[in-house]
């Protein structure tokens, strides 16, 4: 278990209170919370519940279902913020194992969300043959689910990704012309 899991009592735990502290401004039900987090339904109402009684989260409106929101008025909400905020990554051992599931990986680049920049169009690139988008799609969820963020991805073919890059295109250059982190490059850039 990650030790933030053991100081926050549990992963689901820490999985629900990134998901509200990176996503603010956004409510989610129950089941959002779950299928957001890959949480049992049970498990989530539970955490929600927690972070309610803390008051941490506020109930917003009076929808049926119950959508929930981060409090903005949460007396410790920019200490905790920014606890997440830096505590908060996926290690690259771990990112490269469940991306390889979904095919041969000639290039995985990291940019936006995993370098600082959030105006970045893309956090994830993924260059690969024989790439499975449904099984990369789900990798690339399971790794929201630890971060409790979106995660804004691309991923190409390796003929595809060349002639992208020969004619720079505009994606690619948003990638390599700004901070980025190359996890994977049998590509030889």
């Amino acid at each position: 278990m990650e030790p933030l899991a053991k100081l926050f009592g549990s992963g689901a735990r820490l999985k629900t209170l990134r998901l509200f502290m990176f996503n603010k401004d956004a409510a989610f039900t129950a089941a959002e919370v779950a299928s957001r987090t890959k949480l049992s339904k049970e498990i989530a109402r539970h955490e929600v519940a927690e972070l309610l009684a803390a008051g941490l989260v506020r109930k917003k409106g009076t929808q049926v279902p119950a959508q929930y929101q981060t409090n903005p008025r949460f007396e410790h909400l920019d200490a905790l913020n920014m606890f997440i905020r830096e505590t908060t990554s996926v290690r690259p051992q771990d990112m490269l194992k469940a991306l390889k599931r979904a095919g041969t990986l000639r290039l995985v680049a990291l940019s936006g969300l995993f370098t600082g920049i959030l105006e970045a169009q893309i956090d994830l690139l993924v260059v690969g043959d024989t790439l499975d988008e449904r099984v990369l799609a789900n990798a690339v969820h399971s790794l929201e689910a630890e971060l409790g963020r979106e995660i804004r991805y691309a991923s190409f073919p390796t003929a595809d990704f060349r002639y992208r890059f020969g004619v720079y295109d505009r994606l690619l250059r948003d990638v390599f012309d700004y901070p980025h982190r190359i996890l994977v490059d049998k590509i030889g850039l």
